[in-house]
């Protein structure tokens, strides 16, 4: 005899967890870099 594995009913289902927007990060990331970068230049060159 064999038995059919049950699903748990919909309600009981763990929700997805939220994806983190990976894009979003290095889009940040290389903006905050650039920024540092062209404000190192600026003081660099101010003198």
């Amino acid at each position: 005899m064999s038995t059919h594995k049950r699903k748990p009913p919909i309600t009981s289902r763990q929700k997805p967890k939220e994806e983190i927007n990976k894009k979003a990060l290095i889009w940040i990331g290389v903006a905050f870099g650039v920024i540092v970068v062209v404000m190192t230049l600026l003081l660099a060159l101010d003198k």
